[in-house]
């Protein structure tokens, strides 16, 4: 759908003119009936203030042209699973679950924050990737080119053993950096990798984590 429809059918949902959304987002009239005919589209500030006024994403009001994915947690978004700012705006880098009023929710985020910020997280994790590309020499696992900020609830699942113990290695409650990796020899299984402050984890599964198994837990 074009933005001219959006805007038209998210203001007839709201019950609005075209005056009273003007007035609302302090264009004139004039200026609503051109985004409704196609002859204009709001400017970045516009945007940002009809986003707000109608709960969806600039994303969204731009018909959405990209899929949205968590900076965070990797995971794709929809208008509902995006976080907000303290003042009501969306962020579109984060979802919900992973960024609230201004700040991140989960622990590796506001640990690491303490610990020197933003740029000193991107540097552990750039050590991370590192030590999964020079370390482990795992036969059919890719490059490492990111990770991800992932729930422990997520991700925490059960191996088992050769003497036939299942054992979980994670904590469901804490946060994890991680990725899902597509094996270099194809296949129906993929590569899951995890890492913490003090292990690299790296396991094989099929579609949905179905028969998982353990490849290697290293302690660093």
């Amino acid at each position: 759908m074009e933005t001219k429809n959006i805007i038209l059918e998210l203001r007839t949902k709201m019950g609005l003119s075209q005056d009273e959304l003007a007035e609302k987002v302090f264009v004139t009239r004039q200026a609503v009936s051109r985004w409704e005919t196609g002859e204009t589209v709001p400017g970045t500030d516009t945007l940002k203030l009809l986003s707000k006024l109608f709960g969806v994403s600039i994303n969204t009001l731009l018909g959405s042209p990209i899929e949205l994915y968590c900076e965070c947690c990797g995971m794709p978004m929809k208008d509902g699973d995006l976080s907000r700012e303290k003042n009501g705006d969306f962020n579109e880098k984060y979802c919900s679950w992973c960024y609230c009023d201004g700040d991140f929710t989960m622990d590796f985020w506001k640990r690491y924050g303490k610990l020197g910020g933003k740029e000193k997280f991107e540097e552990f994790k750039k050590q991370l990737i590192n030590e999964f590309n020079t370390l482990l020499h795992i036969e059919g696992l890719p490059k490492v080119e990111d990770l991800h900020v992932l729930a422990g609830s997520f991700i925490n699942t059960a191996y088992r053993l050769p003497n036939g113990e299942t054992v979980k290695f994670l904590d469901d409650n804490a946060t994890y950096l991680g990725n899902q990796l597509e094996c270099e020899f194809g296949g129906d299984r993929c590569f899951g990798i995890a890492a913490g402050m003090d292990f690299l984890l790296v396991s094989t599964y099929e579609a949905n984590g179905e028969n998982p198994e353990l490849v290697i837990y290293k302690k660093r």
